[in-house]
């Protein structure tokens, strides 16, 4: 998908919601359990009723990685199902991922050729020639860490090098490797006030936001501080959607709270003149 296509996405659903499927088999409400698959009916049904508020979809891997070889088997048939039913949401595997050059690039291979991803998030420590093999596909994105809303963050990200946080040069370095065409860098909402400084660095990048909902984030600082003239931001909400409830209106229940966080994207985008 390219910029310009995500970006009619945003302004024709007037959302950029992304939901994350972190979809804990231990969390699903109780009789999907006698399914077949029950991470799978899950993540359909919430797929099914979410998607007119949503632009995007960002399953954590490690909930399927989890699960063995049945997990690999349900995070396939989401995808699979979502590009079937619903070809325009913009399809993030949250795998974290990088390593040596050759390694990544079976990474790569894995989640842009076999699964079909849109986007992988990835690890930036060990450098470009790790994060370069994802850079080579056409329409495909790197989502690259910055700056992260867990507390360990403050171990490494904030130690300074040259005047700089590490996470500032990590962005100004990366972003030599790549445009804003196919780079994107995670940036926690509950660090929202950085945004403009992170801004003056990347000013056309877009931005994945975790941490707005359960994590507490606010969606107002993130609009104020990251927002630009192509939105610009993709705002991710996980457990404060999917498992909004666990009965079996779970469905309606997540459609429910997406609904309200589309409603206030719509008024930032109103008056910031993009719809």
């Amino acid at each position: 998908m390219t910029k310009e296509n995500l970006f009619d996405n945003i302004r024709r659903k007037r959302s950029f919601l992304c939901i994350g499927l972190d979809s804990d088999i231990k969390k699903l409400p109780e009789h999907l359990l006698d399914n077949e698959d029950p991470v799978f009916e899950f993540n359909r049904t919430i797929v099914d009723y979410t998607n007119k508020y949503a632009v995007a979809y960002k399953p954590n891997i490690a909930f399927y990685e989890s699960l063995g070889a049945e997990g690999w088997i349900s995070l396939q048939k989401t995808v699979d199902y979502i590009r079937e039913k619903y070809p325009d949401i913009f399809l993030i595997a949250d795998a974290k991922r990088g390593d040596i050059g050759n390694t990544s690039r079976l990474y790569a291979r894995a989640f842009f050729e076999n699964m079909d991803f849109d986007a992988v998030t990835v690890a930036p420590y060990m450098g470009e020639d790790s994060v370069g093999p994802f850079l080579e596909y056409e329409d495909k994105w790197v989502i690259l860490l910055a700056l992260t809303s867990n507390r360990g963050a403050d171990d490494f990200q904030y130690y300074p090098g040259s005047g700089r946080s590490l996470y500032t040069e990590v962005i100004n370095k990366s972003a030599s490797w790549a445009g804003s065409d196919s780079m994107m860098y995670v940036v926690g909402a509950t660090r929202a006030e950085m945004l403009a400084g992170i801004r003056e660095s990347v000013p056309g990048h877009f931005l994945l936001i975790p941490g707005v909902g359960a994590q507490g984030g606010s969606l107002d600082e993130v609009v104020k501080y990251g927002m630009n003239d192509k939105c610009g931001l993709l705002v991710n909400s996980s457990r404060g959607i999917i498992f909004a409830s666990s009965d079996r209106q779970f469905g309606e229940a997540a459609a429910e709270k997406a609904a309200v966080i589309q409603k206030q994207m719509e008024t930032h985008l109103v008056t910031r003149g993009l719809v």
